[in-house]
Formats: C-alpha cells, sequence, structure tokens
C-alpha cells in the first residue's frame, strides 16, 4: 500500500527512533512474514482475506508510554470500527500524488525544525490521504509518543528512555548478576570470624536452628520477591521497585529512601571490618601508622576511594572485581575443610583443634552460653550474615532478563550460603573444643578423672580444666580466629576475609545509588530529582556514586559502629516485611492482573514471612525497630501528604476496590433508619467546573460523611456527544480530586436535558450509596430560554418529586455558570501552549488542536470597548460569587423559613451546614407562619420541637402577616414577568379560546391565574416578607411551592420561584420527599 511506502521511507530517514537498549531476543514479537527486501509487520488481509482496521494481538499494543523495550503502538480505537464508515469522496484521490510532495516537505522540516510536528503531519497525511483504488489505507501499527495519557511526559520508570544510550549496554545473566552477587553479599566476615563463636556458644544444636531460622526468612523472601518480579516486567530499582509497584508510593517511597541509606552505611560498615582486619596485621608486626582508631580511618577512606574508582568505571569493571573476589573466597572455603583432615600437631591440640572426633561433636551439641549470651542475642549477631539476598535484586536494571534471574539466582544463592553455612560450622564443632589453655604441657596424668566442661579433651588426653577458673585464650568461644587456625593455610582464611568484606562492601557501593536513583526518577521526594540523571551507556547513577562515597566516608571516620549495626539490619528486615507483604497483599486483593509466573508461593507463607521479620526486628534490637518503624511511618504520612502524580496499579488500589465492593454489599442488607439519614446530594452541575457556587454548597452538605455526585447532561446526538463526554469524564474527575472536592463525577449523553437527568436520577449510585436528594441551580434566564428549556427544567423538579427525591434549588444574584468564562481561559491556555510548541511562535499547531463545541465563547471582535468593559465587569462580580461558598462564612445567620413539613429535610440541611468550619460562625434563625393571635403559642410549639431534635437556633421567630394581600408594587413585578406567557382567553369567546389553548397548551390561562390566585399571591408576599426580615443573611433557606402535575403550567411555575427568590441573598429552596429524617427518639 502507498501508506507502507511512506512508512517505510519515513523510517529509512530516521523517523522511527532506534532503540538501543532494546533486545530483539527478549520480548520481539515472532516475524510472520519477511520480505527480500523488507521486514515489516503482515498486513492483515494474510490473515483473514480481506482489508480491515482490525489488528491482530501484538506485545507493542500493551507497552507502557515510551518503553525502553521496544515502540508502544497504537491499535485502533474502539470509535474507528464502530462509528459509521466515512466514505473519502473521488475528489481527494486526486490529492495522492501530492501527499508524496508534502511528505518529502514534512521529512526536511522535521530535521530542522520540529521533530513532533513533523510526525503528527505525517500520520494525518499517511491515514486519511494515502488512497488506493478507491480504498483507505492505513498504516500497521501507529507508534505512540513517549507521553502519558494525558499528554505530559510520564515520569514513571518504565517510560524512562536513558538519553545516553547510544549502544553497547551492559547486561547480566542470572549468574554474574544475581546468583555472584547474592553469595558474595551473604558470605560475610561472620564466615571466618563469628562463626565459631556462635556454634561455641549455641552448641551446633541451637547453631543449625540459628542458620536455618535465618534461612527460612530469607527464603520466605526469595518466594515472594520471586513471585512478584514475574507478575510483570522489572526495571531498576530491586527491592524498591517491587514494593512501590505493588504496595504503592507510600511504602515504596519510605523503604526506598530507608534502603538505599541502609546500604550506603552498610559500605562503611564493611569497610571498617576490613580495616580492622588490615591494622590487627599491623599491629602484630607492630607497623601502625598513627593509632589504632586513627589507622582504622585512613584504610578505611583509602578502601572505599578504590572501590568507588571500581564502581565509577562501570558495571563491568565491578563485575570483574565480583568475580575475582568471589574465587579468593571460595579457595578459602575449601581450604577450611581440607584443613580439619590435614593431621593435627601437638601446638594445634593445644590450643583445643584435633581432627574428627565423635566425643568433641556430642560435647558441642548442647549449649554452653557465657558472658550473658542468649539464644536470641547469638541469632541477633548472625542475622546480618544473612542480609545479602537483594544484592542481585538491586541491580534489577542491569539484568538481561531479570524475571528469571532473580528467582533462579536469589533461591540458588539461599541454598548454597546456607549449606555452606552449615557445613563449616559443623566442621568446626567436630574439631574444636569450646575452651583450650594453648599450653602443650596441660596433658592428663595417669588416674586422672576427666569430668567438667571439658571431657572431649580430657578423653584425647588434654588437661583444660583450668579454664572453668579463669578464661582461657584458646577454643571455639573465646578466640575469634579459630578458621585460620583450622585451615590448611591461614593467610588464605586472611584473604578470605578480605574478599568477603570488599566483595560486600562493593556490592553495597553499587546497590545504593541504582535503588536511589530509582526512587529519584519516580519523582516521588522532588528535592531530590537531581539525582536521578544517569551517565554513559550504562546510564551510571554518579551522583547517586558520589553521595554514597560522603555517607559511607562520614561513617567510618566514626571508626565504630556497633550502635548503627543493628540499625542497619532493621532497615533491611523491614524491607524483607514489606516484600512479602507485598506478596500476601497482591494475593490477597485476587486482582486479574496479579498473574506471577513463579508459582511456588503461597499468600499466607508470604505473612507468615513478614510477621517473622517483624518479630526478629525486634529480637535483634527493640528499640531499632521501633526507630525504623517511626522513620517508615513518618516517610509514609510525608508521601501520603504530598500524593504523589503516579499510578503503579497498586494491590493497595486493588484491596481498597475489594473492600468498597464488600463494604456496598454488606450496607445493602442494612435497612434505612431516620437516625443514619445523611444527604446523598446528586449536583446538576453541568461540568466539574463549570458551577462552583453549587458544587461547593453540595460538597459542604455531604464533605466525607456523604455521597456528593456532579452531574452533567450531555444534549444531542449520541454520534455527536459520546466522544467529547468520553473525554470529559477522566478530566473531570481529575479536577474534583486536585480541587479537594470529596465527590464524583457522572455524565450521561441524551436527546435532552431532561432525558438525561431522568436517567441519572434513576441509575446513579449503588446499592444503599444512592443519592436521596437533587441539587440544580435557579434557571435565571426562563424568560428567554424558550418553551422546550422551560418544560425540560420544570420536567426534572417533577420527575426528582415522582422518584421520591428531596429537591433542592439554588439561586444567587449573579448566577451560577460559569463555563463560558472556562472555556475562554481554556482556549487562551490552548493558544498560549500552541505558540510555545512552535519553533517561530508561528500558529501551525493551532490547525491541528481539539475544537471545543462551546456554548458560550468570550470574544473581542466587534465589540465596542464600553460593551467590553461592562462585560468584564460582570464577569468578574460572577466570578467572585462562584467562590462565596468555598470561602469561610462571615458572622451572620442562616435564616431557615420552614413553612411547610418536610419531613425535616428543609431543617436538617441547614443544622449539617452549622456543624462545618467555613459555617460556624453562622447562627441558625427559624422562621414559621403563625396566625394572628397564638403566635407565642406557635413559637413555644416550635422551641419545644426544636428542642427534641437537639439542633440549636439563637431565634424563634413567628410570622403572622403572611396571608396578607401583596403589595400592588410588588404583584407588578410578578404580572410584567408572565405577561408575554400569558394567553388572554377569557376576553374570547369559547371557540376562538378553545383554538388559542390547543396552539398554545403551555401558556398561562385566565383560568389557571383564578385558580391559583391564592397561591401565587402567597409567593410575592413571602418575597415582601423575605426582603423585610432576612435580606442580611449569610444563607435563606425556604419551603419549596410544589406545582401539581398538569395544573400548574411551567411558565407560572418559574414565574412562583422567581419571585419568590428575586433580589435576596443566596437562597436555597428545599422540598424533602414527605419521609422523616428528624427524629427526637434516641
Amino acid at each position: 500500500h502507498s501508506s507502507t511506502f511512506l512508512m517505510e521511507r519515513h523510517r529509512s530517514v530516521g523517523g522511527e527512533r532506534d532503540n538501543p537498549g532494546f533486545d530483539s531476543t527478549l520480548d520481539e514479537p515472532p516475524v510472520y512474514q519477511e520480505a527480500d527486501h523488507r521486514t515489516v509487520r503482515p498486513s492483515v488481509v494474510s490473515a483473514f482475506g480481506h482489508d480491515t482496521l482490525d489488528r491482530v494481538p501484538n506485545i507493542d499494543f500493551y507497552r507502557n508510554a515510551g518503553s525502553v523495550s521496544g515502540h508502544r503502538a497504537v491499535r485502533p480505537s474502539l470509535q474507528e470500527l464502530h462509528n459509521v464508515f466515512q466514505k473519502v469522496s473521488a475528489c481527494l484521490r486526486s490529492c495522492y500524488f501530492l501527499v508524496l510532495f508534502i511528505f518529502t516537505t514534512v521529512t526536511v522540516f522535521q530535521f530542522y525544525h520540529s521533530e513532533k510536528l513533523a510526525c503528527f503531519l505525517y500520520l494525518v497525511f499517511a491515514c486519511t490521504f494515502s488512497l488506493q483504488n478507491g480504498e483507505i489505507s492505513v498504516p500497521d501499527t501507529v507508534n505512540d509518543d513517549d507521553e502519558g495519557s494525558d499528554g505530559t511526559p510520564s515520569d514513571d520508570l518504565e517510560s524512562a528512555i536513558p538519553s545516553d544510550a547510544k549502544g553497547g549496554t551492559i547486561k547480566f545473566g542470572w549468574i554474574r548478576g544475581v546468583l555472584v552477587r547474592c553469595m558474595l553479599n551473604i558470605w560475610g566476615v561472620m564466615l571466618f570470624i563469628r562463626l565459631s563463636w556462635i556454634f561455641g556458644q549455641a552448641g551446633w544444636g541451637l547453631g543449625i536452628v540459628v542458620i536455618v531460622l535465618s534461612c527460612v526468612v530469607t527464603t520466605i523472601t526469595g518466594l515472594s520477591m520471586s513471585a512478584i518480579c514475574t507478575n510483570g516486567v522489572v526495571r531498576g530499582g530491586g527491592a524498591y521497585y517491587m514494593i512501590s509497584r505493588s504496595l504503592g508510593p507510600e511504602f515504596g517511597g519510605s523503604i526506598g529512601l530507608i534502603f538505599a541509606f541502609a546500604n550506603a552505611v552498610a559500605v562503611a560498615m564493611y569497610v571498617v571490618g576490613f580495616a580492622e582486619t588490615v591494622v590487627e596485621l599491623l599491629k602484630d608486626n607492630d607497623l601502625l601508622m598513627v593509632s589504632e582508631i586513627n589507622d582504622i580511618r585512613i584504610v578505611g577512606c583509602i578502601t572505599v576511594v578504590l572501590l568507588l574508582a571500581i564502581s565509577v568505571a562501570g558495571m563491568e569493571w565491578e563485575a570483574k572485581a565480583q568475580i575475582l573476589l568471589l574465587i579468593i573466597l571460595l579457595v578459602a572455603i575449601v581450604n577450611v575443610f581440607v584443613g580439619t583432615f590435614i593431621p593435627v600437631t601437638d601446638r594445634k591440640k593445644s590450643e583445643g583443634i584435633f581432627n574428627y572426633q565423635s566425643n568433641i561433636f556430642l560435647e558441642n551439641f548442647t549449649p554452653d552460653f557465657r558472658d550473658g549470651e542468649s539464644f536470641f542475642s547469638v541469632f541477633a549477631i548472625f542475622f546480618p550474615a544473612a542480609t545479602g539476598i537483594l544484592a542481585g535484586a538491586n541491580i534489577s536494571g542491569d539484568l538481561r532478563d531479570p524475571q528469571a534471574a532473580i528467582p533462579k539466582g536469589t533461591l540458588l544463592a539461599i541454598l548454597i550460603t546456607g549449606v555452606t553455612y552449615l557445613g563449616v560450622a559443623l566442621c568446626v564443632s567436630a574439631t574444636v573444643v569450646r575452651d583450650a589453655t594453648g599450653n602443650a604441657t596441660d596433658i592428663i596424668t595417669a588416674g586422672m578423672v576427666c569430668n567438667g566442661s571439658s571431657v572431649a579433651a580430657c578423653e584425647l588426653g588434654y588437661d583444660f580444666s583450668s579454664c572453668a577458673v579463669e578464661k582461657c585464650k584458646f577454643g571455639s568461644i573465646n578466640n575469634n580466629q579459630v578458621m585460620t587456625m583450622v585451615s590448611g593455610f591461614g593467610p588464605l582464611i586472611i584473604a578470605g576475609t578480605f574478599s568477603a568484606t570488599l566483595s560486600s562492601a562493593l556490592a553495597s557501593l553499587v546497590s545504593a545509588p541504582k535503588v536511589f536513583q530509582a526512587l529519584c526518577k519516580d519523582n516521588i521526594y522532588k528535592i531530590l530529582h537531581f539525582f536521578a540523571k544517569g551517565y554513559g551507556k550504562n546510564n551510571e547513577p554518579i551522583r547517586g556514586y558520589v553521595l554514597t562515597f560522603i555517607i559511607s566516608v562520614a561513617f567510618i571516620l566514626v571508626g565504630n559502629l556497633n550502635v548503627i549495626a543493628p540499625i542497619i539490619s532493621n532497615f533491611f528486615l523491614a524491607s524483607y516485611a514489606l516484600i512479602n507483604f507485598s506478596c500476601f497483599h497482591a494475593s490477597y486483593a485476587k486482582s486479574p492482573g496479579w498473574r506471577p509466573a513463579y508459582k511456588f508461593y503461597n499468600m499466607w507463607l508470604s505473612l507468615a514471612g513478614a510477621l517473622l521479620c517483624c518479630v526478629v526486628m525486634f529480637v535483634i534490637n527493640w528499640w531499632a525497630a521501633l526507630l525504623t518503624y517511626a522513620i517508615e511511618i513518618l516517610l509514609y504520612v510525608y508521601v501520603k501528604v504530598k500524593k504523589p502524580d503516579v499510578n503503579w496499579g497498586s494491590s493497595t488500589q486493588a484491596v481498597t476496590f475489594v473492600s468498597s465492593v464488600s463494604n456496598a454489599l454488606s450496607l445493602s442488607g442494612v435497612e434505612d433508619h431516620v437516625k443514619n439519614f445523611r444527604p446523598q446530594i446528586l449536583a446538576m452541575t453541568g461540568s466539574a467546573r463549570s458551577r462552583p457556587a453549587l458544587l461547593d454548597l453540595a460538597h459542604s452538605l455531604t464533605k466525607n460523611y456523604g455521597l456528593c455526585i456532579a452531574c452533567e447532561v450531555f444534549e444531542g446526538p449520541r454520534s455527536e456527544t459520546l466522544e467529547e463526554m468520553n473525554a470529559g469524564m477522566e478530566k473531570n474527575q481529575l479536577w474534583l480530586r486536585k480541587s479537594k472536592r470529596k465527590a464524583f463525577y457522572s455524565a450521561v449523553a441524551c436527546n435532552s436535558f431532561r432525558e438525561g437527568a431522568e436517567s441519572l436520577l434513576q441509575a446513579s449510585g449503588l446499592g444503599r450509596m444512592k443519592p436521596n436528594t437533587l441539587m440544580i441551580g435557579f434557571q435565571r434566564n426562563w424568560r428567554t430560554a424558550g418553551i422546550e428549556a422551560v418544560q425540560s427544567y420544570v420536567g426534572v423538579l417533577h420527575d426528582a418529586l415522582d422518584f421520591e427525591y428531596g429537591t433542592v434549588i439554588l439561586r444567587t444574584n449573579h448566577g451560577l455558570d460559569v463555563s463560558h468564562i472556562v472555556e475562554a481561559e481554556d482556549e487562551n491556555e490552548q493558544q498560549a501552549l500552541d505558540k510555545d510548541m512552535m519553533p517561530n511562535g508561528g500558529k501551525a499547531k493551532g490547525l491541528f488542536s481539539k475544537s471545543r463545541k462551546s456554548k458560550q465563547v468570550l470574544t473581542t471582535r466587534g465589540t465596542s470597548p464600553q460593551t467590553l468593559f461592562l462585560s468584564h465587569q460582570m464577569n468578574e462580580k460572577l466570578l467572585e460569587a462562584s467562590s462565596q461558598f468555598k470561602k469561610k462564612q462571615p458572622k451572620g445567620t442562616i435564616d431557615v423559613w420552614w413553612l411547610f413539613d418536610d419531613g425535616g429535610l428543609t431543617l436538617l440541611l441547614p443544622y449539617i451546614l452549622t456543624t462545618r468550619k467555613k459555617w460556624k460562625d453562622s447562627k441558625l434563625r427559624i422562621f414559621i407562619a403563625g396566625q394572628p393571635g397564638r403566635c407565642e403559642q406557635d413559637k413555644q410549639e416550635m422551641k419545644s420541637l426544636v428542642e427534641k431534635f437537639r439542633i440549636n437556633c439563637t431565634d424563634i421567630n413567628v410570622i403572622d402577616s403572611i396571608n396578607v394581600p401583596p403589595s400592588a408594587d410588588s404583584y407588578k413585578k410578578l404580572e410584567d414577568m408572565i405577561e408575554p406567557f400569558c394567553l388572554h382567553e377569557a376576553s374570547r369567546d369559547t371557540a376562538q379560546a378553545g383554538a388559542m389553548r390547543k396552539e398554545h397548551p403551555w401558556k398561562i390561562t385566565d383560568q389557571e391565574l383564578s385558580t391559583f390566585e391564592e397561591k401565587t399571591n402567597l409567593q410575592v408576599r413571602l418575597n415582601e416578607v423575605l426582603q423585610e426580615h432576612s435580606k442580611s443573611a449569610n444563607l435563606i433557606i425556604v419551603s419549596m411551592p410544589i406545582a401539581r402535575k398538569e395544573s400548574v403550567s411551567d411558565f407560572l411555575y418559574m414565574a412562583w420561584l422567581d419571585i419568590l427568590t428575586k433580589d435576596l441573598p443566596p437562597t436555597l429552596l428545599i422540598r424533602g420527599n414527605h419521609k422523616s429524617v428528624l427524629t427526637f427518639y434516641s
């Protein structure tokens, strides 16, 4: 097709960006058909036998915007497939060859001006004008730009394309990337310096429990992590990435910062451990430079500088260094096993070291805790040795296939290191006694009885009984260098110690910046976004390396990390706990999106693992655990308050949905009770921004305690209104959330306003969470709006009463509708944006901006300056009035004219307002109609009723002059108001009158005016009374008059409402559904 030709031309000149980070062997869709001269996706015709816009399933349709592993493609929209087919006129075919010229021009423009505009022009012309034999030919796919759905660049990590990625990136497999790193991180200093002491204290019986319990915690965490990381593509960030994408930014952001900091301080811990070993050697050879503590600082700083140089040199150099350290470490471990088989000398025997002896093994089975140690204290000392399982996950962004590598490498590393710890510890337990003097002359003499703690040594010919009286220097409990003494060649153990400390330090030095960079890229903490930038082909976080280096040096200079160490272990454990909880939470939510490829996990096992991690935290150090939780909670609250603009589809969202459905179903089984009545408001606001005063008042009534739905009706043929409605749904809900209005937005497309409102009245809500009160603005322009508009408006009020809704009408002097101002502002913003987008400030982009169907758009063309000034003044007053209910109300009154008993809604709504902060300075005044001569009695009765309702009011007024006829001036206003809508048939004969009623059935007849004369007079008189008593009120509440269907014409009813509320402060007309909403029973 011609479009295929254009697409190929576009690609050949660089229209499609190459992504060097994309590995075609990982997730490229299979190539179904390959031509000799080009490789493209096959035409859909070959699959189905006819030309169609539908596309076969393809991975490119499911990528995130700006995916780093391939371009996102946009499938045909539902409207493109479903809408009426628009035939292209034959005259357009003549444009076909013109398109080639346009495309060439666009391509040149692309290189010299705006690439995005050029691509957009290309798509428009390629899709619209590529004609062949009268048919429309479309490209196979359309590549999406790197923008989110809202048109803004996505800051999500999946969308972040490294700007420097030009090819040659280093990606690791599961062995070098995960297995080696985890093993090196788990095999720490503990293996050579502390393991013999742990088994000496706890015995090999409880010692095995210590190791197995540690492995259980790490294995459960490894299983949970495997499930999470196989439930979708894993990017850089390790534990932070998995927790944040599973539990959301609040948990992820807090634990990410803690985890990155813990890794940075861990670098200092391991380096100080290395420095202490070096200084011990210097001390033994009398080569100290300054003093012991200062030498540790000097050696530590030099070491961390060298490690930083290796890290900054790139992941490839760091990986090579890890391999070298692994080889040294493996040789050292083998050296220990070999040493246990080499025949021991008499000197070694005097130091408590023998070859394998069953009596030594049996004696070391039972625990022998000394110096105040216990099982938990020994466990607390060993457990940090098992906290290296995230070393591979932390560089997930540098793995070739994280989904396969992380589970396989991590779990295998836990198995290998666990077996190694057990093997080394059991070998030492079978060859080394707990206490030895080191004196070769302490041998058993003839006739000596073997008893006490050194029975095994006694049976082997050595008398170490003096160790029970004074502390000896040798034995598994007394000497931390037992591994060196047991081994075949001692210096190899020192080299292994160096290897273990340096490898762990190097792994932490790489992990901390990588995790921190991922956290900063997500922009959860905006102040840290500076550290998100990467450099080089691997997007190395150089700034993060520098920050980690500074933190490490700061703690190295302290020189003593005994207090900091348990806090760091708790930080790691907090991460493990959240990983386990993430797996449980995602499984518990039962979201269809939770489909991990790794099946060997259990949600309850993950929960047990999370609880076990929390218990271990307190076992290791209770105050450090409390400190960890406190820091995590503070960071959680900070992120929760800031509300970062991210949406990762977390399990928290899924559980919230499940809980909401469950609660809604539970609520549906509860019968309504008057004590629990609360207004659930259906507010006819139009667009969420169109009538802010109406929305603010509705929000004040519902706040966080009731349902509020902002509704809009799109009038017109559905084919014309659906697109606009769908486009506005998310936009309006987002505006409600950002403006902190606790409300929902709902819209319907119907042929008329009344049909739409009727649909909303019947179908809105869910179960018991259904609206029970309609809130609508007063139609100020009813005299000029036209017959259909008035009939539709009054019809909505009738429908609300038919459906037993409480009805509330709000009227303000300046009106409620500010949609024309909002649309004008949007137009100006769009024009300014279009201007900024153009390289030379041109206006071409505006040709393709979305058109808006504005009912009223402010314009300055052909308008006199005086008219413009008046219009500007009116808009300013309107805007000021529209925000009046958003502000705190001044001291004043809310005047309630409770004229008719409607179940109590007229009294309940103003009472609810007085409980809100904005209205707390407004006092309630109640006005009722009374009969002449019994005003005091009526007042006492109302006072008693209000007191029983427990509603505070400052004053109760009885008006006994309501039945007085209105003044002539006031009535004249009403007559002038209804004059254009009166039929005046009384002066005509019967036939003419009948014809006039048939021709104008909507007009007000003389008979109707006569029938409802008293009710009409009442509305006029009420306005006079309201003007007299409530002119200065903050808000007036009045019982709304009801018009009987098919008796009172629509225009007469509108005149009643108009004259009743004319020239008053903001007024609410309220009519309940005549079911009690107030009760004085407990």
